[in-house]
């Protein structure tokens, strides 16, 4: 593929990438995923559980109920990981554990109202932490880049392939709900 065209309409920024590295995607998707992590870890501070625990308040968030294990497979977090997870949230009053009418053995992860404020608050710090990461692109291409990030994505989840942990992934959505929607 040969992007030259491409690249002499992009700026200056270009330019202190290694010349060999200019489509290696690998490199590039890492490089970004790195700077992205950073300004994010800045974002989340020392909320807890960081990211991870971010994205379990955030999946416990969009209005279904959810177990913990649930919460685990839906993120692709190890349940003895998720466990952890759980449990600094909850010293932290973010979540509360409920018992689950449907299975007395499980219990529902609820957020509490100080979990809801708390991610509306992290969740603004971090879209601010993405806005400095894409703050290269101009407005259009930031939503080209994200529309086409997300069939990417898509394609590969439609593979067969694990979601992996992300900062938020499943954030306000529910299988069930999901697929009423469609």
């Amino acid at each position: 593929m040969d992007h030259s065209e491409v690249r002499a309409e992009v700026s200056e920024p270009v330019a202190v990438l290694p010349e060999e590295l200019h489509e290696d995607l690998g490199w590039l998707l890492s490089q970004a995923l790195h700077g992205f992590h950073q300004a994010a870890q800045t974002a989340v501070g020392d909320f807890p559980g960081g990211l991870r625990g971010l994205q379990v308040l955030s999946a416990t968030a969009g209005g279904c109920e959810r177990n913990q294990l649930e919460v685990a497979r839906c993120l692709g977090v190890d349940r003895s990981v998720m466990v952890r997870l759980i449990d600094d949230l909850e010293r932290g009053a973010l979540v509360r554990r409920c018992p689950d009418p449907a299975d007395r053995r499980a219990r529902i992860v609820r957020p509490t109202e100080a979990g809801h404020t708390q991610l509306r608050e992290v969740t603004a710090r971090l879209r601010l932490a993405e806005q400095q990461i894409l703050a290269p692109l101009t407005a259009q291409e930031q939503i080209s880049f994200s529309d086409a990030l997300r069939r990417v994505v898509a394609g590969v989840l439609a593979s067969g392939l694990p979601p992996v942990p992300g900062p938020l992934a499943g954030q306000g959505t529910c299988p069930d709900a999901q697929a009423e929607e469609t």
